[in-house]
């Protein structure tokens, strides 16, 4: 079975908003609507869960109906965690206790609410890439000079930047590795996980890299959301 979480919990402080980013409107529907249109229209995800507060859910199911969306295969809901990362591990917790154990083939693929542009392509991309590997990312080159500084003051070093990627969601995991990943870390090392792919690749786990899509860009600041206009 091939699982999908959207996390949908974060609160967007950086953007000046009455409510989360993820729920304001692009036309008539909500972001996360966006997201989870992506989703649902790619043949290769069979369930998907979305990680978001208790609040929102009615609003979710009822947004994705207006949008035509097939919300039997929305499975679940799971509450946010301390972070992120933490939603993620709570969006693995949701999927084993309402499908069990399953298999070490399933998988499961995380993207955020907040990148409403993901393509149907770039979703069956990160699956068509995964064979011989334990999971796949897709990455953006850096296109400025990139330096290192010590103290964040001055520079220290000069990076190579044809070694540098920016790394995107979706990423798609091996289910069953990747949760035993995120659970041999402490609470407090979960804490410190900014994306998602940093416990696969703590605990040794091979992540393909495949290229990513500009327009699959994250809305994290007003500036983001002038883009949207």
């Amino acid at each position: 079975m091939n699982y999908a979480i959207l996390l949908s919990g974060g609160t967007g402080t950086r953007i000046r908003s009455d409510i989360p980013k993820q729920y304001l409107r692009l036309g008539p529907h909500m972001m996360v609507t966006l997201s989870l249109k992506a989703l649902l229209d790619c043949d290769d995800i069979d369930l998907v869960f979305v990680v978001c507060d208790r609040s929102w859910r009615d609003a979710i199911e009822y947004d994705a109906k207006a949008a035509s969306l097939d919300i039997k295969r929305i499975e679940g809901f799971a509450d946010p965690g301390m972070n992120r990362q933490g939603s993620i591990l709570n969006g693995m917790k949701k999927i084993f206790n309402c499908c069990g154990d399953g298999t070490d083939a399933d998988t499961v693929l995380v993207h955020d609410a907040a990148r409403p542009f993901v393509s149907v392509s770039l979703l069956k991309a990160c699956y068509s890439a995964l064979p011989g590997h334990d999971g796949v990312m897709p990455v953006l080159p850096m296109k400025d000079t990139v330096y290192m500084s010590e103290d964040g003051v001055s520079v220290s070093s000069l990076l190579d930047r044809k070694k540098i990627f920016a790394g995107q969601a979706p990423e798609l995991f091996l289910l069953k590795k990747y949760y035993d990943a995120n659970t041999a870390l402490s609470f407090d090392d979960i804490q410190k996980i900014n994306g998602a792919s940093e416990p696969a690749i703590l605990s040794g786990m091979d992540i393909a890299m495949i290229p990513g899509d500009e327009a699959n860009f994250k809305v994290t600041t007003d500036a983001d959301l002038a883009r949207l206009q």
